[in-house]
């Protein structure tokens, strides 16, 4: 699993599992040597990608560092809007092979965006999850994902995220956990990533995931979170379907950026303001 840790005061993932360096909260007084100790990281371990989450005003600079904008989240910093800025180092990482069925993925999610059911199935209910059902939410991530870029399998990582900045919700059917989601804030910006989607192979097709999602934004409003987002998989006509059902917009693709069941897949971004009804 990749590792994460510090380049000055800014924080970072990477490994070879994900073969890539994740720039995940970026420390403005780090700039621009940052860039040459990513550079010369990625050098070492022979990563193929560097792909950061950074404010606007800093593309330009990333640019003349041959970067590209994949992706841009409206107003995530105080107003300001960030930009996912990624740096291939290896030319095939950067080729989708996938890329006409990307784009029906996403034609398809916007042609079923006016069709949401509100209501949750007879039996089921949904609820923020707490310590006590840490054990049944690493056995859903481990039976629904063969592998995933952070380890929500462990109970000792969901723990540590749990008492952290990450809310977890379920879906439970006589008090077991069949579908999971996590909210994962980043309180200095007022902003939520709504991730960590699972649904257990016998409970899917009902729409347990946007009832998830529909919980976990009416809890982040009450928290006075102002921005949510999502780095969904671009090949799930699914999870696309859920969140442009909910009112998200769609912000771009990363390509072959993320190792999810077994394979670098490339990763859909979508953008909800909070504020708004």
């Amino acid at each position: 699993m990749d590792s994460i840790g510090k380049i000055g005061n800014s924080i970072i993932q990477h490994g070879s599992y994900n073969d890539r360096i994740y720039l995940m909260k970026l420390d403005p007084t780090d700039m621009p040597s940052l860039l040459d100790e990513m550079d010369a990281l990625a050098e070492r371990e022979g990563y193929s990608k560097i792909f950061t989450k950074v404010p606007r005003s800093f593309r330009e600079l990333f640019s003349d560092r041959d970067y590209q904008c994949e992706a841009s989240i409206p107003r995530y910093y105080e107003g300001e809007n960030a930009v996912i800025m990624s740096k291939f180092l290896d030319d095939k990482r950067s080729i989708n092979s996938l890329n006409k069925m990307h784009e029906d993925v996403i034609d398809t999610a916007f042609s079923k965006e006016k069709y949401l059911n509100s209501t949750l199935p007879r039996g089921y209910s949904i609820r923020k999850c707490g310590k006590q059902d840490i054990e049944q939410i690493a056995e859903v991530y481990q039976k629904t994902f063969d592998t995933y870029p952070f380890p929500i399998h462990d109970p000792e990582y969901l723990l540590k995220t749990m008492e952290d900045n990450v809310v977890y919700f379920g879906v439970f059917r006589d008090e077991r956990a069949v579908a999971l989601s996590s909210a994962e804030i980043d309180f200095d910006n007022s902003a939520v990533e709504m991730t960590d989607f699972a649904t257990l192979a016998d409970f899917r097709g009902k729409g347990l995931s946007s009832h998830l999602l529909m919980r976990m934004a009416e809890e982040m409003k009450v928290m006075e979170i102002r921005t949510a987002f999502t780095i969904a998989r671009s090949s799930s006509y699914g999870m696309n379907i859920v969140f442009a059902k909910c009112g998200y917009e769609y912000c771009g693709r990363l390509v072959n950026n993320t190792n999810i069941s077994g394979n670098i897949e490339s990763m859909n971004i979508w953008y909800l303001d909070l504020g708004s009804d």
